[in-house]
């Protein structure tokens, strides 16, 4: 598993070249995005669940981003203005052995920019992502 130093070098690397780096552009969460994606009933029921992904992860905080590792992800969440307006960053990054490679970049923003909707719309591309991973691994295992 990579340090912290190595995540922060891989951060700097992605965010300094995130247009060309971010394949699919940064996707904007909005009403479409949450109800195409089922989202909007998650959010409404406010149930916790305890096997809830977000909670397997080392945490890094700093003043600039908060960065969530694992053995199979890294995540910065990365609050920044536009003008008078917060937003949010999300990257989400695959943690491969000989280098994290970045799978989704996605955006919050006014009302859609509250930890609980970024948290939500977070687990829902990790468990995309995990189910994408392993339907590749038995595509590979069955030749």
């Amino acid at each position: 598993m990579l340090n912290p130093v190595q995540i922060e070098e891989i951060y700097k690397e992605y965010m300094s070249n995130l247009p060309k780096i971010a394949h699919d552009g940064v996707l904007e969460i909005n009403l479409n995005f949450l109800h195409d994606e089922g989202l909007l009933t998650a959010l409404q029921e406010d149930k916790s669940d305890p096997d809830d992904l977000t909670q397997y992860f080392h945490v890094i905080e700093s003043v600039e981003k908060v960065t969530l590792f694992n053995e199979q992800f890294i995540v910065w969440i990365v609050p920044k203005m536009d003008g008078d307006q917060p937003l949010t960053y999300v990257l989400i990054a695959l943690n491969h052995q000989e280098k994290p490679h970045l799978e989704i970049v996605f955006l919050t923003k006014g009302v859609y920019n509250t930890p609980r909707h970024v948290l939500k719309v977070l687990q829902h591309f990790l468990v995309d992502m995990l189910d994408t991973e392993a339907t590749l691994t038995l595509f590979e295992k069955n030749g």
